[in-house]
């Protein structure tokens, strides 16, 4: 099937590698061009080498107030145009919610949320008809996580951010929608099993969680974000799509 992303222009943050860098493949494999962010600026030289003339990079902080600005001026000034964006952050802290300090759930909000929300805004205002936001989230937007109390309360609300953003840009034609990312084996998932006092053993409890009886590859879920940004889904809008393997048990 064609996707219809042959020469259309997206701007990705927290892309140099991981579910973001998933995504800008398959775009790129499609015939998409794009521009990648992250704050490490040879993690992001490395990605842009990897993935080729179709693509630009900007080391960048999404808790810069300038940033989703910065990429939208360089993705016209390389690409001429922007037709979609997927925001992702890394991950907060790990443990509880309630041992989480002040300090920690304030640089989250800053980051993660707020973060979050100033990009897919100022996105959105910028994109024309038929342009698409996908925000990352995780499924502790559906479920709590052990060990993910922050995250556990920041996802649920970007996630009615997300439907509230969809609702308002609908009759401009620009998409927004939530991709729930579950097991999938990331560089935050490796860390997150290092951290257990047995890590194989942790990677396989994660994995029999998982109705697939496996952890997802990155790819899997960037096929499923460059589909959802496409032209081919152009009727889907402020929905939460989970990318789990089962995980969730919700219907």
């Amino acid at each position: 099937m064609d996707l219809g992303l042959t020469d259309r222009v997206y701007v990705l943050t927290g892309a140099s590698r991981g579910l973001g860098y998933a995504t800008a493949e398959c775009l790129v494999a499609d015939g998409a061009r794009v521009v990648i962010s992250s704050r490490d600026a040879a993690s992001v030289d490395r990605a842009v080498a990897a993935l080729g003339p179709n693509a630009a990079g900007l080391a960048a902080d999404l808790a810069d107030p300038d940033t989703p600005q910065r990429l939208l001026d360089t993705a016209r000034d390389r690409f001429g145009a922007v037709h979609g964006a997927l925001v992702s952050v890394g991950g907060p802290p790990t443990g509880t919610a309630a041992a989480a300090s002040d300090e920690q759930w304030r640089a989250s909000f800053e980051t993660v949320f707020l973060g979050t929300v100033r990009a897919a805004r100022t996105f959105g205002a910028a994109l024309p008809a038929g342009g698409a936001i996908g925000l990352v989230l995780s499924v502790s937007a559906r479920t709590t996580m052990p060990d993910l109390g922050i995250s556990n309360g920041l996802r649920p609300g970007l996630a009615g951010v997300a439907k509230d953003m969809a609702d308002e840009y609908a009759p401009r034609g620009v998409r927004v929608l939530s991709l729930l990312p579950g097991r999938i084996l990331t560089d935050r998932n490796r860390d997150l099993f290092a951290a257990a006092p047995d890590p194989a053993e942790a990677g396989r409890a994660a994995a029999a969680q998982v109705p697939l009886g496996r952890l997802g590859d990155p790819a899997e879920f960037g096929r499923v974000a460059a589909f959802l940004l496409s032209p081919a889904a152009s009727y889907l809008t402020g929905i939460t799509v989970p990318v789990d393997g089962g995980y969730l048990r919700s219907l």
